[in-house]
């Protein structure tokens, strides 16, 4: 299985926003971040979301630019910003039977989980951008993954063109 990992996109303050949705800046390097994606080919067929505004929001552009029915993003919990490790691992593995998946979510969250994919009952330290995407590969039995890559959203702009 392979599991895309992405930080939702920057987003407004509390200040401004209460629900803190994605900010124009946000928008914009989500958008370049999911064009990206269309252009290495990424398909998933399933795509997780928390049920935080900007959370929602990077899951329904990048669903919108990789071919998935936004309709069948699957809001859950199990990737929200301090969801339990073992919790988004269990989430994950009701859907062991897939080929690609997506989360998109928050820090510390995705970071933990990637640490924990990649090196189990370890931490490693991982670096989580908004607006980047990482691909872990996760095979059925194994304890451990693989990093696959993992792209800045600088880089994915670049891939993106203009």
């Amino acid at each position: 299985m392979l599991i895309h990992l992405m930080q939702h996109g920057a987003c407004l303050p509390k200040e401004v926003n209460p629900n803190q949705p994605l900010s124009p800046v946000g928008r914009e390097q989500v958008e370049k971040s999911a064009r990206a994606a269309a252009i290495l080919g990424l398909r998933f067929q399933l795509v997780a979301a928390s049920s935080k505004v900007r959370s929602i929001q990077t899951a329904e552009i990048m669903a919108g630019q990789t071919g998935y029915p936004v309709e069948r993003i699957v809001v859950t919990d199990a990737v929200k910003a301090m969801a339990p490790t073992a919790e988004t691992i269990n989430f994950i593995r009701e859907y062991e039977g897939l080929d690609s998946i997506l989360i998109t979510g928050h820090l510390p969250s995705l970071a933990l989980l990637a640490s924990a994919i990649l090196s189990p009952g370890r931490h490693v330290e991982v670096r989580v951008e908004n607006g980047g995407l990482m691909q872990l590969g996760l095979e059925p039995g194994k304890s451990a993954g693989t990093l696959n890559w993992a792209l800045t959203p600088t880089q994915l702009t670049v891939l993106a063109g203009s």
